[in-house]
């Protein structure tokens, strides 16, 4: 059984489903905001609260030749990388003081680094796991960097084909961490429906008998609730206090009211999922009153023949159950018997 542990929350099979509030970008760069938003995060029911730890520089170079703009029908077409960049990170003199916050509110703070400088000041602050995000699957020092920290990692799968996934376990695994959860995530922003194919979480469970879960950028809070139903152990879902205040990740971020409904929701099919069995539940065993069963449908004599003509398998279910009807034809009552009594073996001689 696949289980590990993420500060004071368990993570895995039978356990509850982790859910994640990532601020991503919709810090921006107001300090004060960040704070009511981690706020707000905790109250709309999420488990942890996630952050990036990089700086325009560790990401890319500040060029703005073709290699570097951003072009393809994306949200950010017309910038170069560098400068979305610049938007979107977060001042890490922040993260010590969020961290305080968020644990002094009982909710998981942690991050994604991008590149070694943020694992090495992310260390320093005790993250309790790490998050390796969709486009850096492929940075193989990076995640062996990581995986190093012997901490629970977080690998999102976005840009992903079948060996980069084969690949960012098998880094994990050399580093002696097998703590590894792998995130079912498209790189659309926001992503359609018809491109999420969720089925192949089920296929990731199986494939690398790891954790799964879903990163998910739709715009619908339904999505996750499906992860949910075919195995996601992991949810995480972009957060903003408000989609009107704008920035690169606003689109696909879901508002405080959102957030609650999906993190009930999920619990709501955590109770319905149960667990596998065929005991019956006390309410079930009192209803089972009303399964059918053998009975008596006219007054009978001692000494008379049981035919169908007097008895059948009707509702409730206090008489004989009804697979004993073949059996109990042609014997004969042991003693008289109005209509409407269940048949039982002391009235059959």
């Amino acid at each position: 059984m696949k289980i590990f542990t993420i500060g004071n929350r368990k993570v895995g099979e039978n356990k509850p489903t982790f859910i994640i509030a990532e601020l991503s970008a919709n810090h921006m760069k107001n300090y004060d905001l960040t704070v009511k938003t981690l706020k707000a995060a905790k109250e709309a029911g999420a488990d942890a609260f996630k952050v990036t730890t990089e700086k325009p520089e560790t990401l890319t170079i500040d060029c703005d030749n073709e290699y570097f703009q951003i072009k393809g029908g994306t949200l950010w077409d017309g910038k170069t990388l560098y400068e979305l960049y610049c938007e979107t990170w977060m001042p890490w003199e922040w993260q010590e003081d969020l961290k305080k916050i968020a644990s002094e509110l009982d909710i998981i703070f942690f991050s994604t680094p991008y590149d070694k400088t943020a694992v090495d000041f992310l260390e320093k602050l005790n993250v309790p796991a790490y998050k390796i995000a969709s486009f850096e699957i492929t940075d193989i020092p990076l995640i062996e960097y990581v995986a190093s920290k012997k901490k629970p990692i977080l690998i999102s799968t976005g840009i992903a084909e079948l060996n980069d996934i084969v690949e960012a376990i098998n880094a994990c695994k050399r580093m002696g961490n097998e703590q590894i959860a792998i995130l079912k995530c498209t790189s659309a922003y926001p992503t359609p429906l018809e491109e999420l194919n969720l089925n192949t979480i089920t296929d990731l469970k199986e494939k690398f008998d790891v954790i799964v879960g879903l990163s998910d950028h739709s715009r619908e809070f339904s999505v996750p609730i499906i992860a949910v139903a075919i195995g996601a152990k992991i949810v995480e879902r972009h957060f903003i206090l408000d989609r009107k205040l704008g920035g690169p990740d606003a689109e696909f971020s879901m508002e405080p009211k959102e957030f609650k409904t999906m993190v009930r929701e999920i619990r709501n099919t955590e109770k319905a999922l149960g667990k596998i069995t065929y005991s019956l539940t006390v309410l079930i065993k009192q209803n089972r009153m009303f399964a059918r069963s053998l009975f008596i449908i006219r007054n009978v004599k001692k000494g008379e023949v049981i035919t169908e003509d007097n008895i059948k398998s009707i509702r409730p279910g206090q008489g004989l159950h009804p697979k004993h009807l073949k059996g109990v034809l042609g014997k004969k009552f042991k003693k008289d018997a109005e209509k409407g009594t269940p048949l039982s073996w002391n009235l059959i001689d």
